[in-house]
């Protein structure tokens, strides 16, 4: 059948899954939308966004990341209400997290972690298809957009709501001449939030 994708409020996935079996348990509790519509309502914001910036590639993939930033800080509590998944021990389960069960909850996709650098701060994590990108062929003008520039965006506002702070570029993107579809996350620092101070 089709593939679809996202939406809607479910109960919560139990707790003890490892992140693959967290992230099917949400999917499968969780409404669906059609695939193709979902595929067009983006297109039809990166159109809106090219016209605004009068087809300014570069500002156009900064807005892009903008909005995604934001819509991924709201994501967080919706997130957390259907996985009910704990705090990650370290940088490596954050990503196999985001990638095993936040991609597989809000898109519907597999994916797949590796290429990690020694210090465990660097990863690549390989989607088996992009539903932003189904249908797109980019014109030779917007050679250098990053079409699907939102979704990385979405991941650094999500992790930074949980005090995560990371980079987030596409490291291979079909749209572009790449093999397939790719995300390199870089792990910058943990956030704290520091206390106010009170006068006696």
């Amino acid at each position: 059948g089709r593939r679809r994708v996202i939406m809607a409020q479910r109960p919560p996935a139990p707790r003890g899954r490892n992140p693959e079996q967290t992230g099917q348990a949400a999917w499968m509790a969780t409404e669906k939308v059609n695939a193709e519509l979902f595929t067009l309502t983006y297109g039809a914001i990166v159109r809106q966004v090219l016209h605004d910036y009068e087809d300014c590639v570069e500002d156009v993939n900064k807005k892009l990341d903008s909005m995604g930033f934001e819509i991924g800080c709201r994501l967080v509590e919706d997130f957390l209400a259907k996985t009910s998944t704990a705090r990650c021990g370290d940088f490596k389960e954050t990503a196999e997290v985001v990638a095993k069960v936040g991609l597989r909850l809000f898109l519907g996709i597999g994916t797949r972690v590796g290429d990690w650098n020694p210090e465990g701060t660097e990863c690549v994590i390989t989607l088996d298809t992009n539903p932003l990108a189904d249908f797109v062929e980019l014109p030779e003008k917007y050679r250098d957009m990053s079409y699907s520039q939102m979704l990385c965006g979405v991941i650094r506002g999500a992790l930074e709501m949980v005090s995560v702070r990371v980079t987030c570029e596409w490291a291979r993107d079909a749209l572009r001449g790449g093999d397939g579809y790719a995300l390199r996350l870089r792990f910058v620092e943990y956030i704290t939030h520091e206390m106010p101070e009170f006068d006696d």
